[in-house]
C-alpha cells in the first residue's frame, strides 16, 4: 500500500510551473533514415504530443539521402511504432494529427543545395516562428558534425544571436570524441558558428528518472545530506552491469571498449550527481558548475597509479542464464589476439573536503549474471562496543542503496533483532519503489530529453568542459595501459562477476563488492 493510500494526500511542489513555455518550432532530423529516428525519437515526439507537451505548431522534417515521399516515410514510421512505442496500441487519433507535421526532405549532407532546399521547404510552413525556431538533431556520424553546422550557417539557418532571428539548437549523440584531442577538435567543430549554450550534447542516462532523482533525494531531503560525507561514509560503489555480451558491435567495441563505452560518459556523469556539492541555485549552469567542479577534484591517476587502482578484464566462454555464451575474441568482427576491455573496476579518490580519503569503486562489464545499475553509499562500521563487540563481522554496516535500474527504488539497510526469545541480529532492508507509489508509468530518457531541448534548458545536457575533463581523466587510464598485455587474472567466464583482479582490488582496503540485488 502505498503513502497516499494509508495518509492524506501528501503535498506536491510542482517545479514545472516554473519552466519555459514551449514556443513553436521545426525539429529537423539530420540522418533521419538511420535507426536511432525509428526506435527512440520518433517515438519520444510522438509521446510528447499525446501528453499535450509538444509547442502549440510544430514541424518534423527528416533530412537524409535516401529517397523518400513523405508520405512513405510516415508508413514506415508508423509500422516501426507500433514495435517501439513504450503506450500500445498506437492511439490513431493522436497519430494523425502527429504524422500530419512529419515531412521528408531528400538531400545529401554535404551539398549546399539541399539547405537552400531546406530553407525553402521551412519558409513553405507560413509561419515565422516554424521558420526561425529551430532545433537540428544531428543524428549522423560525428565526423559529419562540422559540415553539417558550416552548411547550416552558410545557408543562414543557425545564427549565434537570438532575437530577430528566433532560436536555433544543435543536439548531438554521443560519443564525443575518443579521447581528449578528439573531443576538442570536435567541440571546436561545433562551437564555430554556433555558441556553447546552443549546444545540447545528449547523454541519455540523465534522462532517466532514477539518474534526475539523484539530486531530488540529496537536496530535498536535509537528513541524507548531512551523512553525505567523509565523516559518515566509509566508501561508494557504483556498478552497471550487462548480461548481454558485444554481439553484433565487435568491430566497434574494438575502437571503444568498456571504457570508453561506458566509463567515461554514463558512469562519471552519474558519479558526478552522487558527490558533486550543493549548487547555488537551480538553474541549469549552477548544476553543470558543481558537476565540473566534482570532475576536476578526482585525483588524477599516473601509470603507476592505473596499476594499483585500475583493472580490466574480458570475458572467455562461459554461460550466462544456462545459456552458453562465446569468449570476447570468438565474436564477430574481433581480433583474435585482442587486449579490449569488456570489463572495468576502478578505485578513484575525490581530493575535497568532502570526500578526502573516501574510496569511489566503480565497475562495468559485459556478460555478467545480471543487467543493473546501482550506487551503493557504504556507512562507516558501528564502533566496537555493544552489539558490534560481540558480534564482530557479522555485524553489517548500514548502507543506502540506490536502484537506478531494474527495480528501480531505494534501500536502507540497517540491522534490526530477529523475532524470539533470544537475542539474534541480521540485516534488514527498507525499500521504496517507484513502480509501487507512482505506478508503472515511467517516459523513456529521450522524451525528457528533447523536451528539454526545444524549452532551452540545459541542465540534463553535458557542457563542453565536463566532456574534456571526463577524457582527461580516461586518457590518463589509458595511458596506463598501453602496450600492456591482459594478465591471467583479468579474465573472466561470461556469467560471472568478472575477473579475480578486480576482487582483489577492494581487498586491498578490506572492502569487497556488493552484487545487485534483484528486489520485486
Amino acid at each position: 500500500m502505498s503513502y497516499s493510500e494509508q495518509h492524506d494526500e501528501p503535498t506536491v511542489c510542482n517545479l514545472s510551473e516554473t519552466r519555459k513555455p514551449v514556443e513553436p518550432c521545426t525539429i529537423v532530423i539530420f540522418g533521419a533514415s538511420g535507426d536511432l529516428t525509428a526506435r527512440k525519437l520518433i517515438p519520444a515526439l510522438y509521446h510528447l504530443a499525446k501528453d499535450k507537451q509538444m509547442p502549440p505548431a510544430f514541424r518534423i522534417i527528416g533530412f537524409a539521402r535516401r529517397e523518400k515521399t513523405d508520405e512513405s516515410w510516415r508508413a514506415e514510421l508508423r509500422a516501426a511504432l507500433d514495435q517501439f512505442s513504450r503506450t500500445k496500441p498506437v492511439d490513431e487519433q493522436v497519430w494523425k494529427d502527429f504524422s500530419a507535421k512529419i515531412f521528408y526532405c531528400v538531400c545529401d549532407l554535404t551539398d549546399a543545395a539541399a539547405y537552400q532546399k531546406l530553407e525553402q521547404q521551412l519558409t513553405s510552413f507560413g509561419s515565422a516562428p516554424l521558420r526561425k525556431n529551430l532545433l537540428f538533431y544531428l543524428a549522423t556520424q560525428p565526423s559529419q558534425f562540422g559540415a553539417v553546422v558550416e552548411q547550416l550557417h552558410n545557408a543562414k539557418l543557425l545564427h549565434r544571436e537570438n532575437g530577430e532571428h528566433g532560436w536555433q539548437r544543435l543536439v548531438v549523440e554521443k560519443p564525443f570524441g575518443h579521447d581528449l584531442a578528439s573531443a576538442h577538435a570536435l567541440n571546436t567543430e561545433l562551437t564555430r558558428y554556433a555558441h556553447e549554450s546552443q549546444v545540447c550534447r545528449i547523454d541519455h542516462y540523465l534522462g532517466k528518472e532514477t539518474v534526475q532523482n539523484i539530486l531530488m533525494f540529496r537536496f530535498s531531503n536535509s537528513i541524507f545530506e548531512r551523512l553525505w560525507n567523509r565523516e559518515s561514509v566509509d566508501h561508494i560503489q557504483l556498478t552497471v552491469s550487462e548480461k548481454l555480451g558485444v554481439g553484433e558491435r565487435g568491430g566497434y567495441y574494438e575502437e571503444a571498449g568498456a571504457l570508453r563505452d561506458m566509463v567515461q560518459n554514463h558512469m562519471l556523469q552519474v558519479l558526478s550527481l552522487i558527490a558533486m556539492e550543493p549548487p547555488v541555485s537551480l538553474e541549469a549552469e549552477s548544476v553543470r558548475d558543481e558537476k565540473v567542479k566534482l570532475l576536476k577534484s578526482i585525483r588524477a591517476l599516473t601509470p603507476s597509479d592505473v596499476a594499483k587502482q585500475v583493472v580490466r578484464g574480458q570475458y572467455f566462454a562461459g554461460a550466462v542464464d544456462g545459456q552458453p555464451r562465446p569468449g570476447y575474441r570468438q565474436e564477430s568482427k574481433v581480433n583474435p589476439a585482442s587486449n579490449v576491455e569488456t570489463f572495468v573496476a576502478m578505485k578513484l579518490l575525490i581530493d575535497n573536503w568532502r570526500w578526502s580519503g573516501v574510496p569511489f569503486y566503480l565497475r562495468t562489464g559485459k556478460n555478467l549474471p545480471q543487467s543493473a545499475s546501482e550506487v551503493r553509499i557504504q556507512f562507516r562500521p558501528t564502533p566496537n562496543v555493544l552489539f558490534a563487540a560481540q558480534c564482530g563481522e557479522k555485524l553489517d554496516a548500514n548502507a543506502l542503496t540506490l536502484r537506478l535500474q531494474p527495480n528501480e527504488g531505494i534501500s536502507l539497510h540497517f540491522n534490526g533483532k530477529v523475532p524470539g526469545i533470544g537475542t539474534s541480529v541480521r540485516p534488514v532492508r527498507m525499500h521504496f519503489s517507484y513502480n509501487a507509489e507512482f505506478g508503472a508509468y515511467t517516459p523513456e530518457a529521450y522524451e525528457r530529453l528533447l523536451l528539454d531541448a526545444i524549452v532551452g534548458d540545459a541542465t540534463l545536457f553535458i557542457r563542453r568542459d565536463e566532456v574534456e575533463t571526463a577524457w582527461q581523466i580516461v586518457d590518463s587510464i589509458r595511458a596506463g595501459w598501453e602496450g600492456k598485455a591482459l594478465t591471467n587474472r583479468e579474465f573472466y567466464a561470461a556469467g560471472t562477476w568478472g575477473p579475480i583482479a578486480a576482487d582483489d582490488l577492494l581487498a586491498q582496503s578490506g572492502h569487497e563488492w556488493h552484487e545487485p540485488q534483484v528486489i520485486k
